[in-house]
């Protein structure tokens, strides 16, 4: 959601100042590309889950604001609703036992945060969408106590000038309107970030994308909305249209969406950037006194805040990061397409899976991108959260595939070479992409059970209760840290 901002209310005058700021700092960060400025690679990689909170029901659980009073850990931080927190992993060297060290790091602090929120009568859940969340949920009165979620809400819909229309077709199908961007609050996902050099910025970029559809096939955990089972990662469709600032018009001369997927492969970060500030207008056109230039020329190294803001207001799957850490600045490719759950050792499985086939297809001498076109990465992006564990993904040299056979017969070897050139340890290797495995034999990740679970309850109960009845199992399963794929199906 960005960063927090002070003013309330924005003139013409600031609108223009801040244009001409940001194309200001792009012209600075041009020249720090063509002077190599920045920290060279760390093989570093960071971790942001998103979390609901839920009640003994299943409900969201508006109590953020007194669960993070009572967790007291900076690494917490306030989400868009009230039954939202983020947990901010701090960053890791690739290497070694670096998954089993963070699997471990991270369940000491959701079950701590869990114990915690028990004490504002709320559970810690990690999962894509909460199946239980209703309208009543997602309004400007639940919007968490900061005043940056209002104020965007305001600019989108200065924006759009108009409700937002929620259309997604799936199993079933829901057509509804919102008066707010508070709908965004009902998807919580998994961010995973690598530094890396300017030089192979693209490379990796271009290589998170080819991938994303996988991604999503194998790691889809939110197939309910609303109480309608809809697409498999429903969170998906629901955030490109939530966080919509297009008019119907609009959308058909071709203006491009904030929640973007892309249009092309890019041959540097420069690339994205420029995008940016070519085709976004500004939605928070906060500007601050530092001259980038200036500081630049002094030898010392520039925020780029302005840069900055803007990039955190359009919502890439995969989003370049510019960011300066002890004095030095450093790049990043932010991964944002997985959702968060089912299990902590789901999402480090996830994780791996992506470090893995990054590394490699990144180095290779022929990309995969030099024979996939752009359009068909977005159709599998699309195919791999509309129909999840059972898309149909296109790879160079394969063709149209299930998603399962390729990761089983080309992926998996791939995703295990990469994370051995990073040099993790090889029974971590083992353990996490068997868990890719696993899901891929059995054909079941977080969104599969789910749907499962719900019809099995179904048969017996009406919809709410069944959805509440699945809510209770998952979260059980969620505490016992079994992958998704061994979670028994209810009789």
């Amino acid at each position: 959601m960005g960063q927090d901002v002070a003013a309330t209310k924005f003139t013409r005058e600031d609108r223009q100042r801040y244009r001409q700021k940001v194309r200001r700092c792009l012209d600075v960060f041009a020249r720090m590309l063509a002077e190599s400025r920045f920290d060279t690679e760390r093989r570093s990689m960071g971790l942001e889950i998103e979390l609901n909170l839920a009640d003994d029901s299943g409900a969201p659980a508006m109590v953020n604001a007194k669960v993070l009073e009572l967790i007291a850990d900076p690494d917490f931080q306030t989400e868009l609703a009230q039954f939202n927190i983020e947990i901010n992993i701090p960053p890791h060297l690739l290497d070694g036992s670096v998954f089993a060290d963070l699997e471990t790091a991270v369940r000491a602090s959701l079950n701590h945060a869990n114990e915690v929120a028990r004490r504002a009568d709320a559970n810690v859940v990690m999962i894509g969408i909460l199946p239980t969340v209703r309208p009543e949920h997602l309004t400007e009165a639940t919007f968490s106590d900061n005043p940056r979620y209002a104020l965007l809400n305001e600019q989108v819909f200065a924006a759009r000038g108009e409700d937002i229309h929620i259309s997604i077709d799936g199993v079933e199908r829901l057509s509804t309107y919102a008066d707010s961007i508070a709908p965004e609050a009902a998807c919580t996902s998994v961010q995973l970030h690598l530094q890396v050099n300017p030089e192979t910025f693209a490379a990796h970029w271009n290589a998170s994308q080819a991938i994303a559809g996988v991604q999503l096939a194998l790691g889809a955990n939110s197939p309910f909305f609303f109480a309608k089972e809809l697409w498999r990662e429903t969170r998906i469709a629901l955030f490109e249209q939530a966080a919509d600032t297009r008019s119907d018009e609009l959308k058909a001369q071709g203006v491009r969406p904030r929640v973007w997927f892309g249009e092309r492969w890019i041959t540097s970060i420069f690339d994205l950037f420029e995008e940016n500030v070519r085709y976004f207008s500004s939605l928070l056109p906060v500007v601050e006194d530092e001259d980038p230039l200036e500081v630049l020329e002094r030898g010392d190294v520039p925020q780029l805040a302005e840069l900055r803001l803007h990039n955190g207001t359009i919502y890439r799957w995969n989003r370049p990061v510019y960011d300066v850490v002890r004095g030095k600045p450093h790049l990043r490719v932010e991964n944002r397409c997985l959702p968060a759950g089912p299990t902590v050792s789901d999402v480090q499985a996830n994780a791996a899976l992506y470090y893995g086939l990054v590394k490699v297809l990144a180095e290779a001498d022929r990309p995969v991108w030099s024979a996939m076109s752009f359009s068909a990465a977005e159709e599998n992006f699309h195919n791999g959260a509309r129909h999840g564990i059972d898309a149909r993904i296109y790879w160079p040299g394969v063709g149209e595939v299930a998603a399962t056979e390729l990761v089983l017969r080309r992926l998996l070897p791939m995703a295990a070479e990469g994370l051995q050139e990073w040099g993790i340890d090889g029974a971590d290797i083992d353990r996490l992409l068997g868990i890719i495995e696993g899901r891929c034999l059995t054909g079941r990740n977080g969104a599969a059970w789910q749907a499962d679970a719900f019809h099995r309850y179904y048969e017996h109960h009406d919809r709410s209760r069944a959805l509440g009845e699945m809510m209770r199992g998952y979260v059980e399963n969620m505490h016992s840290n079994e992958p998704v794929h061994t979670w028994a199906v209810p009789d």
